[in-house]
């Protein structure tokens, strides 16, 4: 059996709720929902049973202790000059990074090969396709959005499943923040 994961962190539903509020604006867009929302660490694919397991374990060796992550700004990814995601940034910070590099380290050990993409810690937003309406506007009255920092607590082994009206996101472990040894 296969299984598409991703390793990811969810803001609090304060900030979950701030950021569906600025959800508009854009014609055709495929907003988010609440569950949807959030950060992803490592998206890792799709891998059997076995792997899943393995992986499952690995993660849970990473020790880190919470720290604060703070939501800033709004941006895009685009393909071939088409808009295809709209996001809220999240501020880089080391303890993010840190988190970030050892749960590609556990990806890697359990035979994943490396991520080729920069990470950029991103939440998205919407996703967009060639009927999408333009984006300047909602661009514009975010671009100096900024929230609250929140504390990252854990971090979360999710699977995914593909449906028509959008992904679901369901957590399968949880990794919760201990003291570094």
């Amino acid at each position: 059996m296969s299984h598409r994961l991703f390793v990811g962190l969810r803001p609090p539903a304060s900030h979950r709720d701030q950021l569906i509020d600025r959800m508009q604006g854009v014609d055709e867009a495929r907003w988010q929902d609440d569950e949807q929302l959030h950060l992803t660490l490592r998206y890792i694919g799709d891998v059997e049973t076995h792997q899943a397991d393995d992986l499952a374990e690995q993660l849970g060796s990473i020790d880190f202790q919470p720290f604060d992550l703070t939501v800033s700004s709004t941006g895009f990814f685009e393909r071939k000059g088409h808009l295809r995601a709209l996001w809220a940034g999240v501020e880089q910070s080391e303890a993010l990074i840190r988190l970030q590099r050892k749960v590609e380290r556990m990806c890697q050990a359990v035979g994943f090969e490396a991520e080729g993409r920069k990470f950029l810690p991103h939440i998205t937003l919407a996703r967009l396709n060639s009927a999408s309406g333009p984006a300047n506007a909602f661009l514009s009255a975010t671009s100096t959005l900024r929230l609250e920092p929140w504390t990252v607590q854990e971090f979360v082994l999710y699977e995914s499943e593909l449906h028509p009206e959008g992904s679901i996101y369901t957590p399968i472990v949880r990794y919760p923040a201990r003291k570094c040894t």
